[in-house]
């Protein structure tokens, strides 16, 4: 059997976070790519740097699995992310278009799912690569992380479940892996609940006692009953303060097989060699194909978790444990707008197909996956909507010398913050950055105090003149280009202004699944596998 592994890597930086996926793809014995329907596996992981492992110039971390598919396939320099947070950017990977079209972004700050219980998600009129490869008579698996929205209007609707967007199996955590789901983190959804329920708690407080002196007084005529409820309130808000981790870690950090919950809370010590095994099995079910298998770690995510066996033995700390953890779960199964927001690595190994060791450094996204996976499975990209992704059968097999992205666009949330223009005929990639986040002086901090930086707002710079860059001498953007340093400078800021009004011209208004609406915890959409709120099981069988 031929063995296909393709890796990508997307990331965030300190800039605005880390993303990181990881795929891989076996064949079948066929080497005809037209007929061979192979047999697809995609890893991911969160928050892992293009720096952080050793086949992009780290070498001090220890990840020689991910080094060696590397090694045996195709590097890609260039690939970008449809967005720097989880929630936009899986929405955009499994669909191939840009998550504002999807509604997957927010205008509010809300820039992913805050909550299992909320009602936002990937809508179901979307088609994922997964409901295509069912349709041709895949089967198609998810295992780990989800984080792309569970019910609409019951606890049990499940509308934005996994299975509902073409997956026949899912086991793993519909959320994602939060501080709080650790007793030693702190969130920063829960730091503002606490905050929101203090001062609810500190008003209700005062009214009680304003009542209680007007009454006492007689300056106020008022009966006892509403200065009980009252205080009744201010004392249950003051309560629900102490209790918002336990509530956070009970409501979001659980586990599903399918629509079941198997654990809640998590037993996070166990859910890696737990999910390594519903790996295992789930291949050896499928072993004869053809198969799509969706593997979304949950490293290296905070907080964390790392087992016992990893820790202490990196160079960088936990989050090098995690890092080295991730890598050897890869190697078990032999298998804003800133570039530091965007860029990927990306990996290809098909050996007897693609040449190893090579390196493309043409723009890609990972949009690109849902074109190129579902040409591969013999299926066909729908034609009743804008698909962004491109198929990259042609770059990584040599047929084709540039890839078919000319203009790529970098939204944050539901603001178009920069674009990059692919002259091919000059071999330049420029950048333009319309948008930037504030930075806090050197030392001090990316954002303000903030984790993730803002879309809009005092806190993000619009630039007239744009700021541009020629990634191709400066990836790293530190030399801005201006009218008196670059000839072309107005050239380019017209045809990337240009290109801008036209992929606009391609939007249709949709609703935004991540504003205040969708993106609030609803109490009768809360997973619970007890009587609300006594949500604790632990009913793990084994892979099924």
């Amino acid at each position: 059997m031929l063995h296909l592994h393709h890796s990508w890597l997307c990331f965030r930086s300190w800039l605005a976070g880390m993303l990181s996926v990881l795929l891989g793809l076996v064949p079948s014995a066929s080497s005809n790519i037209s007929t061979s329907r192979p047999n697809i596996l995609l890893l991911m992981a969160d928050d892992l740097g293009i720096g952080d492992i050793g086949c992009y110039g780290n070498n001090t971390m220890r990840t020689p699995n991910i080094d060696r598919l590397a090694e045996d396939g195709v590097k890609l320099t260039q690939h970008i992310s449809a967005a720097s947070l989880c929630t936009p950017s899986r929405a955009a990977f499994l669909t191939g278009r840009y998550p504002v079209r999807s509604g997957m972004v927010s205008s509010i700050g809300y820039r992913v799912l805050q909550w299992t219980g909320a009602s936002g998600g990937l809508p179901t009129n979307e088609t994922t690569f997964a409901k295509i490869l069912k349709e041709k008579g895949y089967a198609t698996g998810l295992i780990g992380k989800w984080h792309l929205g569970l019910n609409c209007e019951s606890a049990s609707d499940h509308c934005h479940h996994p299975l509902h967007h073409g997956f026949d199996h899912f086991y793993g955590m519909p959320f994602s892996l939060m501080g709080d789901c650790a007793h030693w983190e702190l969130s920063e959804k829960r730091v503002n609940l606490e905050q929101k329920l203090n001062f609810l708690f500190q008003v209700l407080a005062l009214v009680a006692l304003t009542l209680v002196a007007g009454k006492l007084t007689h300056l106020i005529p008022v009966s006892w009953t509403p200065v009980i409820w009252s205080a009744l309130w201010a004392v249950l808000l003051l309560a629900g303060s102490y209790f918002v981790g336990a509530l956070i870690v009970h409501a979001d950090c659980l586990l599903m097989r399918n629509h079941t919950i198997t654990e809640q809370p998590m037993r996070f010590q166990k859910t890696t060699p737990l999910i390594l095994r519903e790996v295992a099995s789930f291949l050896k079910r499928n072993k004869h194909g053809p198969f799509l298998l969706f593997v979304s770690f949950l490293h290296v995510h905070i907080p964390l978790i790392t087992m016992e066996t990893f820790l202490g033995k990196s160079l960088h700390g936990l989050y090098g444990d995690n890092v080295e953890e991730m890598d050897w779960m890869v190697g078990g199964k032999g298998m804003g707008g800133w570039e530091g927001g965007i860029r990927v690595p990306g990996i290809f190994r098909w050996p007897g197909v693609l040449p190893a060791g090579q390196v493309i450094g043409e723009p890609t996204s990972l949009m690109d996956v849902f074109p190129t996976v579902v040409q591969l499975a013999g299926g066909e990209v729908p034609q009743d909507r804008v698909i962004d992704g491109q198929d990259l059968l042609p770059l990584l097999l040599g047929t084709a010398q540039h890839s078919d992205h000319e203009f790529l666009m970098h939204y944050c949330e539901g603001f178009l913050h920069a674009a990059r223009w692919h002259q091919r005929d000059k071999g330049t990639t420029w950048k333009v950055h319309f948008v930037t986040p504030v930075f806090q002086p050197e030392g001090a901090g990316a954002c303000y105090g903030r984790k993730v930086c803002p879309c809009f707002g005092e806190k993000v710079l619009h630039h007239d003149p744009p700021l541009l860059f020629d990634l191709s001498r400066d990836p790293s953007e530190t030399h801005v280009l201006t009218p008196a340093s670059e000839p072309v400078f107005y050239q380019v800021m017209e045809r990337v202004q240009r290109a801008v009004r036209e992929h606009q011209r391609t939007l249709s208004p949709v609703p935004l699944q991540l504003d205040r609406l969708g993106n609030i915890w609803r109490p009768w959409l809360q997973p619970c596998c007890g009587p609300f709120p006594l949500c604790w099981c632990l009913r793990e069988d084994g892979p099924q």
